[in-house]
């Protein structure tokens, strides 16, 4: 098993028997989702942690949209509860970039991508190409899509 599965193990054990009643539900679900990422497909495996922190940035990123789309909908309740959810999951995944630092990455990129021939909005897949190996688990996509195109037009 990998560290970070058994981490979430251990967690939610401790979470149990603190009858921490968000925490234990929040990390039953994670690992749920672990669990079906683990026997999709033709033959079941373990993942890495790298895989886990994957199922586990993808599992963040529905409860912000989920709160997202509950505050638009007039339940600050259930918003709050699922923006508490995804406070609980980001613990286990590695600090997000600012945007200064974000920026700088991605400026680096555009004047790789402009040394080697490329300009304009048309840049923008190959940019993408050099800042996502960089920024992978560190920055949303959208948020790396909106910076370069905000660098790339000027």
């Amino acid at each position: 098993m990998t560290t970070l599965k058994s981490k979430l193990q251990e967690d939610l054990t401790a979470a149990i028997r603190g009858r921490d009643e968000l925490r234990s539900s929040t990390l039953r679900l994670t690992l749920t989702a672990i669990t079906k990422e683990e026997v999709s497909g033709k033959t079941a495996r373990e993942l890495s942690d790298d895989e886990v922190q994957k199922v586990i940035a993808r599992e963040a990123k529905k409860r912000r949209e989920a709160a997202e789309a509950f505050a638009e909908g007039g339940r600050a309740e259930q918003a709050a509860k699922e923006k508490a959810e995804g406070e609980i999951l980001a613990e286990y995944l590695p600090k997000q970039l600012s945007d200064d630092e974000l920026q700088e990455i991605v400026a680096q990129a555009v004047q790789e991508a402009k040394a080697a021939g490329a300009e304009g909005p048309r840049a923008m897949g190959q940019v993408m190409k050099i800042v996502n190996p960089k920024v992978a688990g560190l920055a949303e996509g959208g948020r790396v899509a909106a910076t370069v195109k905000k660098l790339l037009a000027g």
